[in-house]
């Protein structure tokens, strides 16, 4: 399957940099270009990409409302978005997660792991980096909503287990190991998580987890394993 990307970053160097990257596999192909949240927004909707790797400091519409309104109008061909950021000078991470974007990238990513996290996107995952997840929710964060906790309370035991391991970052492989059960039975109670909470993707279960202000065993190094 080939992997149609549109690209999003005001400075043509990036741009550049980032075709560069895409064209040297055979299943990412980069289907167009914006220079800004606006453009995005009308290329997306034209082109119809199934990932766009979109720089959040853009003039006019920046990259959180590009976001928002290109998630909220892909239900027919989900167009999922990753967020490119320097992460330490970027204060709008965070809201770019909200926005429905399904990760973030810094934008020193060695060459592999941009296009191994295009790939994972448009497979229907998030980019789930336990460490890096972990930072950005605690630095952005708003305070817990009980409207978030009450979802989670509606969870059963076992899909609440799921819910923890997901926000520590396993992947479904994982958990199955972890909680000693098939992979296959992962996935379904992970279908029914993302149905519960409302949930875009995994990485929003993390999210929606954190927000909740329930404590997340194993996060990072100390994940369980």
């Amino acid at each position: 399957m080939t992997v149609r990307v549109l690209l999003a970053d005001d400075q043509q160097a990036v741009r550049d940099a980032l075709r560069s990257l895409l064209h040297r596999t055979d299943d990412l192909l980069v289907v167009g270009e914006a220079r800004d949240g606006a453009e995005a927004v009308a290329l997306s909707g034209h082109l119809r990409p199934d990932v766009v790797l979109m720089d959040v400091r853009m003039p006019g519409t920046d990259g959180i409302a590009a976001t928002r309104e290109i998630v909220g109008r892909s239900a027919e061909h989900p167009t999922r978005v990753i967020v490119l950021t320097t992460f330490d000078l970027d204060e709008y991470v965070f809201a770019a997660l909200r926005a429905g974007a399904s990760g973030f990238l810094l934008k020193n990513a060695p060459p592999d792991t941009l296009r191994q996290s295009v790939r994972v996107v448009a497979a229907g995952q998030a980019l789930l980096d336990p460490a890096v997840t972990r930072r950005v929710i605690e630095r952005y964060a708003e305070p817990p909503r009980p409207a978030e906790a009450e979802a989670l309370d509606r969870l059963t035991a076992r899909e609440r287990e799921v819910a923890f391991l997901i926000a520590a970052g396993l992947n479904n492989e994982e958990i199955a190991g972890h909680l000693v059960i098939s992979e296959w039975t992962v996935k379904t109670h992970v279908r029914h998580i993302l149905d519960k909470l409302g949930a875009r993707d995994r990485l929003h279960v993390a999210i929606a987890v954190h927000r909740a202000g329930r404590g997340v065993p194993g996060v990072g190094p100390d994940r369980p394993g």
